[in-house]
């Protein structure tokens, strides 16, 4: 049975009742890229794709960042570029409080003409490695926890990037982790951001200036369900943006953003439980119990391989070097943040690792996949993992990890595990869409090229 959750004609309707201003709605699919496609439907249409779903060309799942289309994935042509339905998700129908125009948005998933989940829809990849861990008994507990930048929105304009002026008229400059100075700057932005958070029933909880000048961090409440989780860490997203935009300012998922700044990641936070929820890594050692410890185990196995996933761009790279809070080989540790693998303390039964691998540029469905899978993996293997860290790891783990895009995607193309766990479709797809826009990046000549190599070569 399929752990993705269709929302019926009644969510709509009931929703439609209590909202009776919202003229439009928009409803998208999230692609390899982490990138929202979709449409806008009229307040008269939105019933129909609740009771019939929606129809998407295919090819808007073979697209690259830039949004085009990567005719390799056998997504396009080969296909006529032909409709799928694409259906509501339950649970992600919510209004977009800083639009002007009264608007709502629901999350959409696609399938086949069979009724199948279409391969290489992320969100069904996801679905079927947290399928894989309800077939052995284990319920995945999971939290998305997410660093962004907010930028000055008419420097951003105009190409530059810098942190943004505060209405006080004092602008963000130097290094101040945890300066709660900063959260009072810019209040007002931080403010509509939790109302908005709270009609969208995001579970937003706690808000941390990190530690560049205008970096973030907000922590979402863990869900018993990671497809849930990774909506909302998407739907974050989205609101984060919009409510910026409205403000005047640029916010930023994008991994490595400043050269002398911090980059910024995704963290994911990943329990199991059993069918009646009690948590099967809760031990009384700090270090976890057994169950635990082959999770860990699978997650350093896997690691190397799945960098192409948590890593998915070029400048998803820049944010690997020592002391940056950015793994360089595979590890763990118990309330380390120096590691790739953090086991929180605290009562037993909160017990959960942390990875931090991922930037914030990450596909959160794509991403948590990769984290889930590699947690089977161990489990299922019964692996053991590396004695835990104690101080310092940057100095005491071996750079290991791909540091470059190529190599990762190569590493991540020659991963049985990958395409045993995500679907050996979906993961061609990703990686040949990924591999296209390597091709791309690499192939443009920027100022660089010029500024280094015109008159010296």
């Amino acid at each position: 049975m399929s752990s993705v959750k269709l929302a019926d004609a009644g969510e709509i309707e009931a929703f439609l009742a209590a909202n009776p201003d919202i003229v439009q709605f928009e409803c998208f699919l999230t692609d390899s890229s982490g990138v929202q496609r979709g449409k806008i439907l009229r307040r008269s249409e939105v019933l129909g794709a609740y009771k019939n779903g929606r129809p998407l060309p295919c090819s808007i799942l073979s697209l690259d960042i830039k949004g085009a289309d990567v005719e390799e994935t056998g997504l396009v042509w080969d296909e006529g570029d032909s409709d799928r339905p694409c259906r509501p998700v339950a649970g992600t129908l919510t209004r977009t409080p800083w639009k002007t125009t009264p608007t709502a948005q629901f999350i959409l998933t696609s399938y086949e003409r069979d009724g199948s989940g279409s391969l290489a829809d992320p969100r069904h990849a996801l679905a079927r490695v947290i399928d894989q861990a309800h077939a052995l008994g284990y319920r995945p507990v999971a939290a998305v926890e997410l660093e962004f930048y907010l930028l000055d929105g008419k420097a951003a304009a105009d190409g530059r990037i810098q942190p943004p002026t505060a209405p006080n008229g004092f602008r963000q400059s130097e290094f101040q982790a945890y300066l709660v100075q900063d959260l009072s700057d810019f209040s007002g932005f931080l403010d509509e951001v939790y109302a908005a958070a709270e009609i969208a029933g995001l579970p937003a909880r706690t808000l941390i200036s990190e530690y560049s000048p205008g970096q973030l961090e907000i922590v979402l409440e863990h869900r018993d369900d990671p497809l849930r989780a990774a909506d909302d860490a998407i739907l974050w997203k989205r609101l984060v943006k919009g409510v910026a935009e409205k403000h005047g300012y640029v916010a930023t998922f994008m991994a490595k953003p400043y050269a002398e700044f911090a980059g910024s990641g995704t963290h994911f936070h990943v329990s199991f439980a059993d069918e009646a929820g009690n948590n099967l890594f809760a031990g009384a050692e700090p270090e976890g119990n057994e169950l635990l410890r082959q999770a860990i185990a699978g997650l350093e196995v896997t690691m190397a391989e799945s960098m192409a996933l948590f890593a998915p761009n070029a400048n998803s790279y820049r944010r690997f070097k020592a002391n940056s809070y950015a793994p360089l080989g595979p590890a763990w540790a118990v309330e380390n943040r120096s590691v790739p693998i953090r086991v929180t303390a605290g009562p037993p039964k909160t017990r959960h690792l942390e990875q931090r691998v991922s930037g914030a540029d990450a596909n959160p469905y794509v991403a948590m996949a990769a984290v889930i899978a590699g947690m089977l993996e161990g489990i299922e293997k019964k692996l053991e993992p590396s004695r835990p860290i104690v101080g310092n790891g940057y100095e005491q783990i071996p750079p290991s990890l791909p540091r470059h895009w190529p190599d990762a995607l190569r590493r991540a193309r020659a991963s049985e595990f990958l395409k045993r766990r995500l679907g050996e479709r979906f993961m061609d797809v990703f990686l040949t869409i990924k591999e296209a826009e390597c091709d791309r990046f690499f192939g443009e000549i920027c100022d660089r090229d010029i500024h280094w190599y015109l008159r010296l070569a």
